[in-house]
């Protein structure tokens, strides 16, 4: 995929994120430096777009002592706020790499039910394999027949191998089965689904943790990444997602996906201000190339409407 057509898929994913923010900054002049209710209109507007008031109380202090030389106006305050976007969100891009040794790495991918996980999972293996990455899936989410045959659907089409089980039969096991066969087939990235019943943490944390045992005893560093799929249809509640998900199954990561035309992308700005926890990709579309490393100066820039 060639970079501007990721970049068209990131403007429209953004677009009303960047449209309620260019908005609602519209209307700014003056001299070199920022009123106190000019500065009070700027943190409002990151806030109604989603990016938290943790963040946009950051940005606000940035820009409280900045000074605009060649004069305020709306393209300079949304400059001046796409640079302290991304200074949020540098820190924790961070790709996804295979650097496991000895193979295979072990990634749990975790979310809610309806979240994309695993149509994100089969787009994390179609990553790796342009990577030229040897990619194997496991059904870990027994709780749904259709999670497991969805699965089998997608390692079809992407022509990897995958470990499944009965439904209702016991994740761990699967799992175990998988990095045997995963190690004997020289696997560079096994990738597991996981249940997602939020409504009982207990059984999720305790289903979770019988996993991480298993894979302790055939490989004491796996699982690798944890990784959470968000949904950021879901605006702020996403948050509360990376909190639960924090406490049952130690998220190492996060993926986003859903960013479309009426998603909130502004809650990615959100999560790293608030959990700071490493971004290892986004998703705006549902072909299978649509989820892509994360740019922060990329998005920072589409956000806050001055990508050009």
């Amino acid at each position: 995929m060639s970079s501007e057509s990721w970049s068209d898929r990131l403007l429209g994913g953004f677009r009303k994120t960047s449209e309620r923010l260019v908005g609602n900054l519209a209307g700014f002049s003056g001299t070199t430096r920022l009123s106190d209710a000019q500065l009070d209109d700027i943190e409002d507007a990151l806030i109604l777009s989603d990016l938290g008031p943790r963040a946009a109380a950051r940005i606000r202090e940035k820009l409280a002592g900045a000074r605009f030389e060649a004069g305020i106006d709306d393209r300079a305050i949304r400059e001046a706020v796409a640079e302290e976007i991304a200074a949020i969100l540098r820190p924790v891009a961070k790709p996804l790499d295979v650097v496991a040794f000895p193979r295979p790495q072990v990634i749990l991918v975790i979310g809610v039910n309806g979240s994309g996980k695993t149509t994100t999972i089969a787009k994390l293996a179609h990553l790796f394999q342009e990577q030229d990455y040897g990619v194997m899936l496991a059904a870990g989410d027994t709780f749904r027949a259709a999670a497991i045959g969805q699965l089998k659907v997608w390692a079809d089409r992407l022509g990897v191998p995958i470990a499944t089980g009965p439904e209702g039969g016991d994740p761990a096991s699967i799992v175990f089965d998988a990095v045997k066969a995963a190690t004997d087939t020289g696997i560079d990235a096994l990738i597991v689904d996981t249940a997602g019943r939020l409504h009982n943490k207990r059984e999720l944390m305790d289903e979770l943790a019988k996993i991480r045992r298993v894979l302790g005893r055939l490989n004491p560093e796996a699982p690798h990444d944890v990784v959470l799929v968000l949904d950021a249809t879901n605006g702020q509640n996403a948050l509360q997602q990376i909190e639960i998900f924090k406490e049952v199954a130690g998220v190492s990561g996060l993926i986003m996906t859903k960013l479309d035309g009426t998603a909130r992308g502004g809650v990615l700005v959100a999560a790293a201000e608030q959990y700071g926890l490493p971004i290892h990709a986004i998703g705006v579309g549902e072909k299978i190339d649509d989820l892509r490393p994360f740019d922060p100066d990329l998005v920072a820039k589409v956000i806050a409407g001055v990508f050009q």
